[in-house]
């Protein structure tokens, strides 16, 4: 897992005005959190956070105001819905060794069994709980020659060491559903027989 840095600044000012003249400035407001301890309000690099955030579960060491270093990761993101620009983003405090809870992408890997079968993302992020520092990217799932039917279950998914589900073992994370074939409506049936005749 990777661990990016990030300077940021405490904030004083709050409310959606201050928050405009933030993101004018190309930055992002943010709050950290946890651990007990009150909620830091920070200002953070718009650029460096949007790239530190295309890594799911991402580890962020936050430098505070060149005083402080603090391990977060991110919990709720904020984006703009037309224009994709982060709005505001929740910050968790983490310490190593500390253990969290996160979902993690499932990719699926490998070729179903022949007969036009669909495959089924019943859960696209997967509920483990791992050690602050080393979170999975993903889990990466083969469904090579399964058929229509066929499930893969949380406990049939190898997770790394120190990894460990935070769900129910028997929750179905893929399926894989037969095709089905498209039918007719029975006005146009009809029509087409009383054409015929």
């Amino acid at each position: 897992m990777s661990e990016v840095k990030i300077s940021a600044e405490t904030r004083s000012e709050f409310g959606k005005g201050a928050a405009r003249r933030i993101r004018r400035d190309a930055k992002v407001p943010g709050v950290l959190y946890g651990h007990g301890s009150d909620p830091l309000h920070l200002t953070l690099p718009g650029h460096e956070l949007l790239l530190a955030l295309r890594t799911s579960n991402v580890l962020i060491s936050l430098d505070i105001d060149g005083k402080t270093n603090e391990l977060a990761i991110p919990k709720s993101v904020q984006r703009d819905p037309i224009k994709g620009f982060l709005e505001h983003v929740d910050l968790l405090l983490v310490k190593r060794g500390e253990k969290v809870t996160v979902e993690i992408p499932v990719h699926a890997e490998g070729e179903l069994a022949a007969g036009g079968n669909l495959l089924e993302h019943v859960l696209n992020a997967l509920p483990v709980e791992a050690e602050a520092t080393h979170i999975p990217e993903s889990v990466t799932v083969s469904v090579e020659g399964l058929e229509a039917g066929a499930s893969v279950l949380a406990k049939d998914i190898k997770l790394p060491n120190g990894t460990t589900l935070a769900v129910e073992g028997d929750t179905v994370v893929l399926q894989v559903l037969a095709a089905q074939a498209e039918e007719a409506p029975e006005g146009e049936a009809e029509g087409d027989e009383a054409a015929e005749a």
